[in-house]
């Protein structure tokens, strides 16, 4: 009989908890239901018709997504995207993690200078194009005048067919502050008597780097690539502030194409239409980077 009843009590107090639970998740449910997962499943029918916001959408099939194959704006917009992340993504994680390494050490004001590094991160990206801007001015602008003190003449920067997406891509460098600070958790995560190993087995400073840091901080580079490969796949700001994507279509990023397509043209089926073609762009890539993490992301826990 006793045992009965604590049967009875515990299986009372699991539906008390499942309770609990879906009453708990319930906001959650619908605010994904609300802000994402219908406005996906609009976008996806929208992609299959013919939508101006004006008139209701006329159903034209897959007429959007042949359009997109033959539209040079379309190959133009991916080619400067793929650039663009292929120079600020590693270049931007080379930068981070070495500054964090800098950071990591037992200096003089450090945490000012972590303050320092951090904050744009947090600035408005409006208000870093802005800046920027002024940078990259061809006359006046502080680039130019600091390779001038070397005798060297400054291009056009933005305005510059050839120079306006590096000049991107290098503003894209300045704001890595929070992929410093998950270096820097990373790095505290690093047990010191594997550095105390090394030393004993004769590893001078690159050696250490090379056979601890590196395969130890291995799974925090890898979810900063992941993230940063899925920004910068996606970036618009910059682009729209600094250049409106010329000039030439030098720096038109397909998220600047899209929003030529949806908010000029109007065009909101195929605009549709080029956002589930970015999402699976991105899906793809990132599934990629995934698989590959096998060859060179190592965890503690893996049994060798």
């Amino acid at each position: 009989m006793l045992q009965r009843l604590g049967i009875n009590r515990r299986s009372t107090l699991a539906q008390r908890e499942a309770f609990l639970f879906y009453i708990l998740i319930i906001p959650w449910v619908i605010g994904f239901v609300v802000f994402l997962g219908y406005p996906m499943l609009r976008s996806l029918y929208l992609s299959f018709t013919d939508y101006n916001l004006l008139s209701p959408p006329t159903w034209v099939g897959l007429r959007n997504y042949e359009r997109i194959v033959n539209d040079p704006a379309f190959w133009q917009s991916v080619k400067v995207t793929l650039i663009y992340a292929l120079g600020s993504v590693p270049g931007g994680t080379i930068i981070a993690l070495a500054l964090a390494m800098v950071l990591s050490q037992k200096l003089r004001g450090v945490n000012f200078w972590r303050t320092i590094f951090f904050l744009p991160s947090i600035l408005s990206s409006i208000a870093v194009a802005l800046l920027w801007l002024y940078i990259f001015r061809p006359e006046g602008g502080l680039l130019n005048i600091v390779l001038g003190w070397f005798g060297i003449k400054g291009p056009g920067w933005v305005t510059s067919e050839t120079w306006a997406l590096p000049a991107l891509i290098i503003m894209s460098w300045w704001s890595v502050g929070g992929q410093i600070v998950i270096y820097l958790a990373g790095l505290k995560g690093i047990p010191e008597s594997l550095y105390e190993v090394a030393e004993i087995d004769g590893a001078n400073g690159w050696a250490k780097f090379r056979n601890v840091t590196l395969p130890m901080l291995s799974p925090t580079i890898f979810f900063n690539v992941v993230l940063a490969i899925i920004g910068a796949l996606q970036v618009f700001d910059a682009g729209w502030v600094m250049t409106r994507g010329g000039p030439n279509d030098a720096t038109l990023f397909y998220m600047l194409n899209l929003y030529r397509r949806a908010f000029q043209f109007v065009q909101m089926g195929y605009a549709s239409a080029l956002a589930w073609i970015l999402f699976i762009i991105i899906m793809v890539i990132t599934l990629l980077v995934i698989r590959s993490s096998a060859a060179w992301v190592y965890y503690e826990t893996e049994q060798k």
